[in-house]
């Protein structure tokens, strides 16, 4: 199945899934990746988004904000000493990074929120704030991209048009939800890495950069570069 999306909305109108409480328009498109403590794999999903942004938009990344925090956050705690590791090895950087608590401040900002797990998502949408429809699994929102016609999506030529490609494809992915099933509940998961060996971490690493790479592309409409082994950089 492959869905559409609408093309940008009147600027004077606010996009939907905006409600009351929430803040209003602004040239920015935020993205909160939740996991538990916010110490392995929302820091790490963080830090690859942030890294494939720039990478594929330069500065028009500046138009999306890409945060994490934790269900159970570890609050001022240093990136779990794997999770960094495994970001230097991606080149991307581990440096000034803190756990953060999860807040009702952080949903009501946050204009999509992937997480590590369902919980972690049950979690998010019991906090309220009309959050139901803008909070994914970072592998169910990956499948659900997939099935976008990305073609229909508004041009990504300006940092108000990413915004606006941004909503559009987050609200064609919550029209998809239920269309689109997982074949199990492992699927939509991603592993806590949390104390194990540097080796493990490298897989769940992978696992996560292979989730954003085709959310990245949907989100800015530039493919990843191609490495020379023939792999996409995200």
């Amino acid at each position: 199945m492959t869905a559409s999306a609408e093309g940008p909305p009147d600027p004077g109108i606010a996009a939907p899934g905006t409600a009351s409480g929430r803040r209003p328009e602004t040239p920015v498109f935020r993205i909160l990746h939740v996991s538990t403590g916010n110490v392995c794999r929302s820091p790490i999903t963080e830090r690859l988004t942030r890294q494939a942004l720039v990478d594929r938009l330069g500065d028009r990344a500046r138009s999306v904000v890409v945060e994490s925090a934790g269900t159970w956050g570890h609050e001022g705690a240093p990136m779990e000493e794997h999770a960094a590791e495994l970001l230097a090895e991606y080149g991307a950087s581990p440096s000034g990074f803190f756990g953060r608590e999860l807040l009702d401040e952080h949903v009501i900002e946050a204009d999509l929120v992937l997480t590590a797990t369902r919980d972690h998502r049950a979690q998010v949408i019991s906090m309220g704030h009309s959050a139901g429809l803008r909070t994914f699994t970072l592998k169910e929102f990956t499948r659900l991209v997939r099935a976008i016609d990305l073609a229909t999506l508004p041009a990504a030529g300006s940092p108000e048009a990413l915004v606006y490609r941004a909503r559009a494809l987050a609200r064609a992915a919550a029209a998809l939800r239920g269309w689109l099933l997982a074949p199990n509940v492992e699927a939509d998961e991603v592993q806590d890495p949390y104390g194990a060996p540097l080796p493990y971490f490298r897989s769940v690493g992978e696992e996560i950069r292979v989730a954003l790479d085709p959310v990245v592309t949907a989100l800015t409409g530039v493919p990843a570069r191609r490495t020379d082994a023939g792999n996409a950089a995200v």
